[in-house]
């Protein structure tokens, strides 16, 4: 599927694009015994909106000066994005099977030395904001009007980094900047509370008991609160946010709550699924969960 983002997608479409998305990463991991499943099934439903509806991208001009950037900054989660990337024409579903192996274009972290169509390589979590805002400012200097997306993970915002990047987004009032933050509230790792010596410890939401909404706005950010799986709402709202890019002289973050593993039944809401390799009875289990009819 190759259409314009934006033209005559629906939203039935979107949710079927994300299905198929999300089977392409438990199957790809599955096959290729490395990746992450937890984040990119989280994030599925916002990243296919974006490629097939906000983004004014090209894949067959992945190099377009003008185009729209995405920046996913939770790095460990391109498998999603390379499914999705997949999908929306930048490379053939077929490649998808040589994920995380030696030559690959498709690295377990982007890699945009390898792979056309990726505007930032991340994967040292904290890093893609301030990446993301340094492209948002050199916009405006060369009076470019795309806008710039960042993805984030909640977790991820326990690197001081970030907010170095969120004052300075505010500072330059980069208003064509955009940060969204898949808040599925679970990591894989946490804080030792009690001093028990888990080796996991609390794994449950990073900004548990804090209103990390409240902490943007104070920062000057202009905050957006969605459901991160609810197309119709994700469609409105981020294509309002590529509207009002450059207007108002602040940048926007959506605050969307997700669910980790979202779709699957032995995934969703599961730290073990972090990461993880389905079996052929799991893979068959998905398959009913998503409601496609693929072979195993």
């Amino acid at each position: 599927m190759n259409t314009t983002p934006g033209s005559d997608i629906t939203d039935v479409d979107l949710v079927r694009l994300a299905q198929e998305g999300r089977w392409l990463v438990l199957s790809t991991v599955a096959r290729t015994k490395a990746g992450h499943i937890g984040g990119p099934l989280s994030a599925m439903d916002m990243l296919v909106t974006l490629y097939f509806d906000t983004l004014r991208r090209d894949p067959s001009r992945p190099d377009d000066p003008d185009r729209d950037r995405f920046i996913l900054s939770k790095g460990h989660n391109a498998i999603a994005l390379y499914a999705v990337m997949a999908l929306r024409g930048y490379l053939p579903v077929e490649e998808l099977g040589t994920f995380d192996q030696g030559n690959s274009r498709l690295q377990g972290h982007p890699d945009l030395l390898r792979l056309p169509g990726l505007d930032a390589s991340t994967g040292s979590l904290g890093q893609g904001l301030a990446v993301g805002a340094g492209m948002a400012l050199e916009a405006r200097r060369q009076g470019k009007e795309f806008t710039t997306f960042v993805m984030l993970g909640d977790g991820e915002h326990q690197e001081g980094m970030v907010w170095e990047s969120v004052a300075c987004a505010s500072r330059y009032k980069l208003d064509n900047l955009v940060a969204i933050i898949d808040r599925n509230g679970l990591q894989q790792y946490g804080w030792d509370l009690d001093g028990g010596g888990d080796s996991r410890f609390d794994r449950l939401d990073p900004w548990a008991g804090m209103n990390l909404s409240a902490i943007y706005r104070g920062f000057g950010w202009n905050v957006v609160e969605v459901d991160g799986h609810d197309i119709p709402e994700l469609r409105r709202s981020f294509s309002a946010a590529n509207k009002r890019s450059g207007k108002n002289g602040r940048p926007t973050v959506f605050m969307a709550r997700t669910s980790k593993g979202r779709g699957v039944s032995f995934t969703e809401g599961e730290y073990k699924w972090h990461n993880g390799v389905a079996t052929d009875a799991q893979l068959a289990q998905a398959r009913l969960d998503l409601g496609l009819e693929v072979e195993v």
